[in-house]
């Protein structure tokens, strides 16, 4: 009744009432009118018109509303001129792609209001100086901040008081934006020339309190796609992530490449150098001291953290495998500790839709542990960190559930010789838990800011892996994030050993060193103590980090799958232990009904692990190792492998694996699972192994060696000298050269004419800074003439021994051998 008063007293008739009654409805009228007058004149429509009954809208840090095909930004006035991280990554891929996941691009966005349009801006903090040092002024003109996409302003939210603005935002995701789809490389690499917009779409965007997720189909015309040829394109899934940063960046802490870590970095004009200087600091979670708790934990006592570092697990994960994984996550508290943190890191399941209906693991306050239906046999994790201050915000684990066949194989064909428990192609549930725990704890690590330290595991004698007490206390390396798998040294008798790494000394040390704080001080201010805490524990190989090695490794003591101070030795056992599986596959691979797949597999295994130990070796001779230091250590960062230790390598190569492994060689498997392939397959790995040794940067630095060392190194002289006596032993003794034989002395003299004719590749320029090599000019180094010479000396040998033998093949063989490397030496007759 009192919604209805004022009408029904204007039907009444009372003139004061109907004149108040007329008064107030022109009005009304007037008040519309100049509002659609008002819109009209600045372009903009009736938010009822843009934003329809039939839009779908979902609030969260903008409000993102769907109206039929088309998506807009509703952004608070709040918002604008917040910086704000966009990552991009392929979440689908086409095949032949990598795997998905893939980030192709991280940039930081400032939506700005300019008049009646919205610019969406590229913020750089790749420069920078202080805003109170006056070459600030300098820095900002130099790094103008490009405008990535500009919109009209479409409506006015519907609130007067906290105000925001609509805007289409639906070709940014539809249309070929570069930033936010396929990265240049692919581009070029697959020759995409344009982006066809009919098979392109907007699948999703949701938002978040902190962030928006857009998922978009991209369809790409390509001349040399990697798969589905014949339609000449490629079809991607893309995400891209939009993460509002902290109003104020966590205070940094400085890299020191002593300590291992994941870092961003800038170039800051502000410090007093005459020179422009990068500088580096640290990805971490931003773990704080409460206030209350600041004496406690200066007087040693552990404290909780303001905020844990909390891991949820995927609802998708079978729930067999959650409490291995949650142990893995939880594993780290131990290292937290040392940086005076209890109770650091947890995980949580993740909650029901029930109980938390708007949970989504894309919600970046959320960090998952994302279980993913994939053949792939991987796990990663990758994370989101600031790139002001390196804070990480966030990080989502991508656990394939194939990469239990990788560590099945991996424990099988390293433990299988002492351990029953890896006998087999399935394992029981708490064998296979424990794998799995293990790589969840090394790929957390990851996500709390540690790279792979593969320096690591030299630092255990050899023998010591194979002592039940030394491996219970210590484990199997020094560090978990070593790719220092299983304990493949341990021999049958040797009793108990422990078979994998755990939560180690270095791993207790670095995340003490990156996350313990220093009260009262910050920034580089902490360097001081910081370099106290390293240098209390220089030289000792326990608290050593080693860099991955890409393009080649110069250092054997920082390689991947490797364990132990003595890569032959380690080596040595290693294969006795393979030498032991071979005839045991068919048992323990067997099972009634079931075709002969696995036994490929694990034979292929075997092969490979033979092909890891080859490497191991192979990386002494010629190799450098590296210790890092600074101006106020002594001793020297490089120093070369000694001499007695290339020299057992080569020993190592020629016994092992020129000389025909003949244990490899097993009938009863092959006519099983082929019907050809053992002669190809060990000539294919001898080749290898051949060409590693006879690498270009490998001989190079024989050389150095024997310029800085002289009679003290190892030279190139007589690594080749070593190397053709071993391969062409027969030639002394007029013995039959088996078919083996033969193809490894071919794949010799080809590799040598490699040497005579070719230069060393270059490196594109893509992978530049991440690959280290040797770099030699080979036509104007010593290398040649050494390789002639050993080319004369060789054919001299067969020469004079080719009618020694009384095998046919063998003489063949021979004469063959001296007619390549007369065409070699002369190339012209």
């Amino acid at each position: 009744m009192t919604n209805k008063l004022p009408i029904r007293i204007c039907a009444v008739g009372l003139s004061f009432l109907m004149a108040s009654c007329a008064v107030f409805q022109k009005n009304k009228k007037s008040q519309s009118a100049t509002a659609q007058k008002e819109q009209s004149k600045d372009g903009l429509k009736p938010y009822a018109k843009v934003i329809t009954k039939d839009a779908k809208s979902d609030e969260g840090l903008f409000t993102v509303h769907k109206v039929k095909n088309k998506y807009y930004y509703e952004i608070p006035d709040s918002l604008f001129n917040r910086e704000m991280l966009t990552v991009t990554r392929i979440a689908k891929t086409a095949s032949g792609i990598g795997f998905g996941g893939g980030k192709q691009n991280t940039q930081v966005h400032r939506w700005e209001k300019k008049g009646d349009q919205v610019l969406l801006r590229v913020v750089s903090h790749d420069i920078y100086a202080a805003d109170s040092l006056p070459i600030h002024e300098a820095v900002t003109n130099s790094n103008f901040e490009p405008i990535l996409s500009s919109f009209e302003i479409e409506t006015v939210g519907k609130d007067s008081i906290n105000k925001s603005y609509v805007i289409d935002v639906t070709d940014l995701y539809k249309k070929d934006v570069q930033a936010l789809g396929l990265g240049d490389r692919y581009r070029k690499q697959y020759k995409v020339s344009r982006l066809d917009d009919s098979r392109s779409l907007i699948d999703t965007i949701r938002s978040y309190p902190q962030n928006i997720e857009i998922r978009h189909i991209k369809t790409y015309n390509a001349g040399d796609p990697p798969s589905n040829a014949t339609t000449g394109s490629i079809s991607l899934e893309f995400s891209n992530s939009m993460i509002l940063l902290p109003k104020v960046p966590m205070e940094r802490r400085y890299f020191d490449e002593r300590v291992g870590w994941f870092t961003t970095s800038q170039t800051d004009y502000g410090l007093e150098a005459q020179k422009s200087k990068t500088v580096e600091y640290l990805d971490r979670w931003r773990l704080e001291v409460k206030d209350e708790d600041m004496e406690k934990f200066k007087n040693g006592e552990l404290v909780e953290p303001k905020k844990q570092i909390v891991y949820y697990i995927d609802r998708a994960t079978p729930d067999k495998w959650v409490p291995y994984i949650k142990q893995g996550i939880e594993d780290w508290q131990v290292a937290f500790e040392a940086a005076g943190f209890k109770n650091a890191i947890i995980a949580k399941d993740a909650p029901t839709p029930e109980e938390d209906p708007d949970w989504s693991p894309e919600d970046v306050r959320y960090s998952v542990v994302r279980y993913l239906a994939s053949p792939i046999p991987n796990a990663n994790g990758p994370h989101v960190s600031d790139p002001r201050s390196g804070e990480i915000l966030e990080s989502d684990i991508n656990w394939y559930h194939n990469v239990m066949t990788l560590l099945r194989n991996w424990y099988f064909v390293q433990t299988a010789a002492i351990n029953e428990e890896a006998r087999g192609v399935e394992f029981k549930d708490e064998i296979m838990g424990r794998l799995i725990r293990f790589v969840s704890s090394h790929e957390v690590g990851h996500t709390l800011g540690l790279p792979h330290n593969m320096g690591s595991s030299p630092a255990y004698a050899v023998e010591d892996l194979r002592d039940p007490e030394f491996t219970a206390k210590h484990s199997t390396a020094p560090s978990i994030m070593d790719y220092a798998r299983f304990n493949y040294v341990a021999q049958p008798g040797d009793g108990d050993v422990a078979l994998m790494p755990n939560i180690g000394t270095y791993d207790k040390y670095a995340i003490m060193w990156g996350y313990k704080p220093i009260p009262e001080k910050e920034g580089k201010e902490e360097k001081p103590v910081l370099d106290e805490w390293i240098l209390e524990h220089a030289g000792d190989p326990l608290y050593r980090f080693g860099s991955q090695q890409s393009g080649g490794v110069i250092d054997p003591s920082s390689q991947t799958e490797d364990l132990g101070d003595d890569a032959m030795l380690a080596s040595e056992y290693g294969i006795k232990n393979l030498k032991r599986i071979v005839p045991n596959l068919i048992e323990w691979t067997a099972e009634d009904g079931k075709d002969y797949e696995d036994l490929d597999d694990l034979y292929g295994q075997v092969l490979a692990q033979l092909n890891r130990y080859m490497g191991h070796v192979t990386a002494n001779i010629g190799g450098v190792y590296e210790n890092t230091k600074t101006y106020d250590q002594e001793g020297a960062v490089y120093t070369h492998v000694a001499k007695e230790k290339q020299e057992r390598a080569m020993e190592f190569l020629q016994e092992q694996l020129f000389e025909t492994p003949n244990w490899l060689i097993d009938q009863n498997i092959f006519n099983k699972i082929e019907f050809d392939g053992n002669i190809e397959r060990i000539r294919g790995m001898q080749s290898s192994t051949l060409s590693n040794v006879l690498d270009f940067g490998r001989m190079q630095r024989l050389l150095e060696n024997e310029e800085i060392n002289g009679k003290e190194a190892y030279t190139l002289l007589e690594m080749m000298e070593d190397l053709r006596k071993g391969i062409w032993s027969e030639l002394n003794s007029g013995q039959k050269t088996d078919r083996y034989r033969r193809n490894l002395q071919r794949a010799y003299i080809d590799r040598m004419a490699y040497l005579m004719t070719e230069s060393q590749d270059a490196i594109p320029s893509a992978y530049r800074r991440w690959v280290s090599r040797t770099n030699v000019n080979v036509a104007q180094s010593d290398i040649r003439p050494i390789v002639r010479g050993e080319l004369q000396t060789l054919q001299r040998q067969i020469r004079n021994s080719m009618y020694r033998s009384g095998d046919t093949l063998t003489r063949y063989h021979l004469q063959d051998a001296s007619e390549r490397i007369d065409q070699i030496l002369n190339p012209n007759d």
